[in-house]
């Protein structure tokens, strides 16, 4: 039920108003503008029905204030018939319309209902446009090796039908992309891709997440949450991790899947759904089935179809295109000219094993962007866990063991310290990993000897 606050420095008008919509909407009202305006910085509104003039405050600075904390809200004018003028400056300041006292219930429902249709309308907008946005940023899943190929086929056969699929692979293999190709490929990527990270949200809030709750059905329910299944309505939702769901929700969730409908907390009306259903999971939860901690019916309805990503290592060959991939798409976002890789870099690149998976690839290519000073990425600029021996760790030649005699511990920590930063041009990480200690405690040292060079 969409939601209308209404500000009016008269009690009765806003009493009045109140009364005629409380049937349609669900309605708040009040004669104070801070607290207006509060109400609605502690939840969002549809509409606002707001006077033009509330005691001393100005309804159009009032305007523009409430646009500032939700700009999306829908404010409709009240005003008397000699501020007709003004009425017309507050739409030109991002009002939707006005209405003159006294007001006309009929007209009044007329233009609500359309203020109602044009914010629809103008949030499916921005929502796929949002998408639209997102699609294009993953539609690639980059990789042409046999096991990839094999993957794009099946994401070909179920893009347009509605069984459920279970995508399984390592962290950083890609899952959601994959989700995200099924849904935006398909016959429902006009409607909402609604994702929800079954581990990463809290037990006590995934219950409401899924499923919405109604105000009042617990404490700190002061208004209706649309819950993720109705949000996916007609659309798609993608439960990631879900075999860290706990049990006591899993019975739940499989009677949503079962009856195709929900009830939000606190509720006695049900939902009727259609919603794709894809989830995935880097656990095995066959496994998990056997020693009791995944429900075997909700594994046998989630699982009709089964995607299982490769690891990485078991892909080498989409190596080289995922690099290129990564420098161009990091190259836009840091503002960088980065060509390529050097003959070197990319001997190491390949030859990791990349527990991290694409992951550790697209962050180890950022990383290196962001560090390399040179139009290509060089062996220096990568993690030294994948450097190896290809990064020759010697100090320079004319550093000999008679430098240090005569001086104290400190003298000599401090001397090989800043020796070797300026050794690894500055770099903090690859000059801590020489001297075998963590970068927090490079950190202090060089707080310490770099301050002391400055007295």
């Amino acid at each position: 039920m969409e939601k209308i606050l209404i500000i009016d420095d008269e009690a009765s008008i806003c009493s009045s108003l109140e009364f005629a919509l409380e049937d349609g909407y669900d309605v708040y009202s009040t004669t104070d503008p801070a607290n207006g305006v509060e109400q609605i910085k502690q939840q969002p509104f549809d509409l606002c029905l707001l006077d033009l003039r509330i005691g001393d405050v100005d309804g159009i600075e009032l305007l523009e204030e409430i646009k500032k904390v939700q700009a999306d809200v829908v404010v409709i004018m009240i005003t008397a018939y000699g501020t007709i003028s003004s009425s017309v400056e507050a739409v030109q300041k991002g009002a939707y319309s006005y209405l003159t006292k006294p007001i006309n219930i009929d007209e009044l429902y007329a233009v609500i209902d359309k203020a109602l249709e044009f914010k629809r309308l103008n949030d499916q907008v921005e929502y796929l446009k949002g998408q639209l946005e997102r699609k294009y940023r993953y539609e690639g899943i980059v990789g042409q090796s046999p096991k990839m190929e094999s993957v794009f086929r099946l994401i070909e056969k179920v893009k347009d039908v509605d069984t459920s699929v279970l995508i399984v692979g390592e962290s950083g293999t890609g899952k959601e992309l994959v989700a995200r190709s099924i849904h935006f490929s398909g016959k429902r990527s006009g409607e909402h891709f609604e994702v929800v990270n079954c581990a990463a949200i809290p037990e006590h809030l995934l219950e409401s997440e899924l499923f919405g709750y109604e105000k009042g059905a617990f404490t700190g329910a002061t208004g209706k949450k649309e819950g993720k299944f109705e949000l996916a309505n007609h659309g798609t939702i993608f439960l990631d991790e879900i075999g860290d769901m706990p049990l006591a929700l899993q019975v739940k969730l499989l009677r949503v899947l079962q009856r195709k409908e929900v009830t939000p907390l606190g509720s006695t009306k049900t939902l009727k759904l259609d919603v794709r259903v894809i989830a995935a999971t880097n656990k095995d939860l066959k496994k998990a089935v056997e020693k009791g901690e995944f429900r075997e019916d909700l594994y046998f309805r989630l699982n009709v179809i089964e995607i299982g990503l490769p690891p990485l290592r078991e892909r080498k060959e989409d190596i080289e295109y995922l690099i290129q991939y990564f420098i161009k798409e990091f190259n836009e976002s840091l503002g960088k000219e980065i060509k390529g890789v050097s003959a070197e870099a990319k001997e190491c690149l390949l030859d990791y094993e990349y527990p991290g998976n694409i992951r550790e690839l697209g962050n180890t290519i950022e990383a290196a962007i962001v560090i390399s000073d040179g139009p290509y990425i060089e062996v220096g600029d990568l993690p030294a866990v994948m450097r190896k021996d290809k990064q020759p760790r010697k100090p320079p030649e004319d550093v000999s063991i008679d430098s240090f005699v005569g001086l104290t511990t400190k003298e000599v920590e401090k001397q090989l310290i800043l020796a070797t930063l300026e050794y690894n041009n500055g770099h903090r990480r690859n000059t801590a990993e020489m001297l075998g200690i963590s970068e927090r405690n490079l950190r202090e040292k060089l707080k310490l000897y770099q301050g002391q060079e400055e007295q």
